[in-house]
């Protein structure tokens, strides 16, 4: 068994290591035709790029060959590209980088764990336990890492979203279209919100290529903010209703804003409570020390006569 898996695991790194030098040998192809073409060679991509292209690129090929072999279901799948993309993650091939570095890890930290353990004279159940916890570790460690971008990200969204709201409605009173605002609001918040100008600028992009309202319904389901699903549900409903943009946006506005304010007075009412803690560690001990501290030296004093 354990002679299967290690030659399995040798066929695999193997196969990565082909892939590797491939990419490199492509780049390296590339490079010398752009020279014989009379192009100078991109200078910016340095040695230490063009090996992390080519790694993005081996653990993009490998995830493809696992996506190839039908593990992963239709739903699966279509969940997966939907958490890369609200965590920011709209690479090419994001879900085969993101698949390729979980078979990666869940191999490659085992090996390594072994490797460590070499030289280290440890209980025979001790040796097998760690490079399984440093399988699950490997297997988990992709999950964390787009949780916690997506989290992030997902803030930066929210946080940038009432600015947008003001200037789409500062446009919309400039009378622009639907479509030209976004476009316009998307180029403005490049420098404070990128976060947020990217996800209308995708928006904008769909309302060109499809239907007005798959377009902004795919706005609220692409990162499941409560602020965007109320933003393109109201923008659906004064389409659909004859609303004015303009009347429209200001009411939403207004109603994001109160509900920032509800939010910092609920942050704010807990604020007594979270500093219960510390008060009862830090300062009620003082307080005590410096109260009873007389009586009970005094009272020392007495028991000592």
């Amino acid at each position: 068994m354990l002679a299967a898996t290690g030659a399995g695991t040798l066929l695999l790194f193997a196969a990565a290591f082909a892939l590797l030098q491939m990419s490199l040998r492509q780049q390296r192809l590339a490079a010398r035709m752009q020279i014989c073409r009379g192009q100078a060679p991109v200078a910016a991509a340095t040695r230490q790029d063009m090996m992390k292209g080519a790694w993005s690129r081996g653990l993009a090929a490998l995830g493809q060959m696992i996506l190839r072999t039908g593990l992963l279901s239709v739903r699966t799948r279509a969940e997966l590209e939907l958490t890369l993309v609200s965590s920011g993650l709209r690479g090419r091939n994001g879900l085969e980088v993101f698949i390729g570095s979980k078979i990666g890890l869940l191999v490659g930290l085992p090996l390594l764990a072994m490797l460590v353990l070499r030289g280290v004279h440890l209980p025979y159940g001790v040796t097998l336990v760690i490079p399984a916890a440093a399988s699950v570790a490997g297997l988990l460690l992709p999950d964390i890492v787009v949780r916690y971008r997506r989290k992030k990200y997902l803030q930066r969204v929210a946080l940038g979203l009432p600015d947008a709201l003001d200037l789409l409605m500062i446009c919309a009173q400039a009378g622009l279209g639907l479509t030209a605002a976004i476009v316009r609001v998307a180029d403005e918040m490049q420098d404070g919100h990128q976060d947020i100008g990217l996800e209308l600028a995708l928006t904008a992009n769909e309302l060109q290529l499809i239907e007005t309202r798959r377009a902004l319904m795919n706005m609220g389901s692409r990162t499941g903010i409560d602020g965007l699903v109320r933003l393109a549900n109201t923008l659906l409903q004064s389409m659909q209703y004859g609303t004015p943009l303009t009347d429209a946006m200001r009411s939403l506005s207004a109603e994001m804003r109160q509900d920032t304010l509800v939010r910092f007075e609920a942050r704010a009412a807990r604020l007594g409570v979270l500093l219960t803690v510390p008060m009862m560690i830090f300062v009620l001990p003082c307080l005590f020390l410096v109260v009873g501290g007389p009586a009970a030296v005094q009272v020392l004093s007495l028991g000592s006569q």
